[in-house]
């Protein structure tokens, strides 16, 4: 979240980059009118406290009884008056909170301004899109044509935009996600964590995931746990309430976990194959970091991402998402898009944000500098390392051959138990 005495005294700031994001500036004004009303409400409990205390002292030194009955009557009333103005301010810090918990970060100076993702940038494009022999196919003609993709099934178990890997597709699912995490952990520096895969309410709201994207979660409402649609939920909510030590910073966590979202389909191409579903897999890159390293780290995290996609010979391309696509939490945003030829287009992989300080205010995580002084809260960044199904998409229609096997790449095969070409 933004800090209040931020929006308080730079409100022009806040309706710019609420502007900018293409959102409404007003949550602004409800939120001073609210803030200013407040503070005048704490005035006026903490004058009447004070009196109660004064008044408190001397009835201790009164002699005369009736005077001092006097008095304490008065107090009673002052007590009457003090628990109806703080039952008032705890009113107005309620709505007052949940105005400010809505507002997104502020886009850094050097994010693009864009109405919505037509007007993302393309920095730069890596490899050429690879050229065929013949007509390469989408996976989603691949996948049951090999026996690795069950679409049929998957709809029977579940329902609509659910399928089943089999064979070599669950292993080479699974090889994806094995060598991206030792990718990852002995290459990049980065420590695994395993994590819950179910969250309570105050991990997803201190991951800011809370309140905007409810509707889009799943969750267990007797038990109060959300299944995580993303291991930066968790990763954020690991160090939750905590101090840590400048010494310890940065810290590098990578995770493997499924995500669950209410994706809200679409009809048309979008929803071709396996590219998007209510549930899928992804590896988690994430990072604790002082204020002053956040933006070397940011550019580590992308580096790091585009070592992925090369490390499985993927053409890429990096975009910088303008101000009107990048997300609730982030400041400054790359996506990693990798290109698929049976589905003629580039696929999103990976997210690489820095939302310096807004989750580590939402989630009270601060640090405590050597040199002994005030603590302060760190900055976060996440991103992708990569997101499935795509990643597999995009190796499937890559790899494919003219008699419709699938070659598996050379980073892949120390997980495919000898499989080196899927027939």
């Amino acid at each position: 979240m933004l800090d209040i005495n931020l929006i308080r005294e730079n409100p022009d700031i806040v309706r710019k980059a609420l502007t900018d994001r293409q959102d409404s500036p007003a949550p602004v004004d409800g939120i001073l009118k609210l803030d200013e009303q407040r503070r005048a409400l704490l005035i006026e409990v903490e004058a009447l406290k004070a009196e109660r205390n004064a008044v408190s002292k001397e009835i201790g030194k009164m002699k005369d009884a009736q005077e001092r009955q006097v008095k304490v009557e008065a107090m009673r009333i002052v007590g009457d008056k003090i628990a109806a103005l703080d039952k008032e301010v705890a009113d107005v810090d309620a709505r007052l909170k949940a105005l400010v918990d809505i507002i997104p970060n502020i886009p850094d100076a050097r994010t693009p301004y864009g109405k919505d993702d037509s007007e993302n940038i393309v920095i730069k494009v890596v490899g050429e899109q690879k050229q065929f022999e013949f007509q390469p196919k989408p996976h989603w003609e691949l996948g049951p044509a090999l026996g690795i993709i069950d679409f049929e099934r998957g709809t029977k178990l579940t329902g609509s935009r659910f399928y089943v890997l089999s064979g070599a597709g669950a292993r080479l699912q699974r090889a994806l996600i094995a060598w991206m995490l030792d990718l990852h952990t002995r290459g990049q520096g980065y420590r695994e964590q395993y994590l819950p895969f179910m969250v309570k309410t105050a991990t997803v709201y201190g991951a800011g995931q809370l309140p905007k994207f409810a509707d889009n979660l799943y969750r267990d409402i007797e038990e109060d746990y959300y299944f995580v649609p993303t291991a930066e939920i968790p990763l954020t909510g690991l160090h939750m309430d905590e101090i840590l030590d400048e010494a310890s910073l940065p810290r590098f966590y990578t995770a493997y976990t499924p995500c669950f979202r209410r994706e809200k389909m679409s009809a048309g191409r979008d929803v071709r194959g396996i590219k998007r579903g209510h549930q899928f897999d992804k590896v988690e890159m994430y990072i604790y970091s002082k204020p002053e390293e956040s933006e070397a780290l940011h550019q580590k995290m992308l580096k790091d991402a585009e070592e992925t996609c090369a490390g499985l010979g993927l053409t890429y391309r990096v975009k910088q998402l303008c101000t009107g696509d990048i997300g609730f939490g982030a400041t400054m945003t790359y996506d990693l898009e990798v290109w698929a030829p049976g589905c003629d287009e580039w696929l999103e992989v990976s997210s690489i944000s820095n939302d310096t300080d807004f989750q580590s205010r939402r989630a009270n995580i601060k640090y405590r500098p050597t040199d002994g002084g005030k603590v302060r809260l760190l900055h976060t960044l996440n991103g992708s390392g990569l997101g499935l199904p795509r990643t597999l998409i995009a190796v499937m229609e890559n790899y494919q051959q003219a008699d419709g096997s699938i070659i598996v790449p050379e980073a892949l095969r120390p997980w495919m138990g000898g499989v080196d070409v899927i027939r």
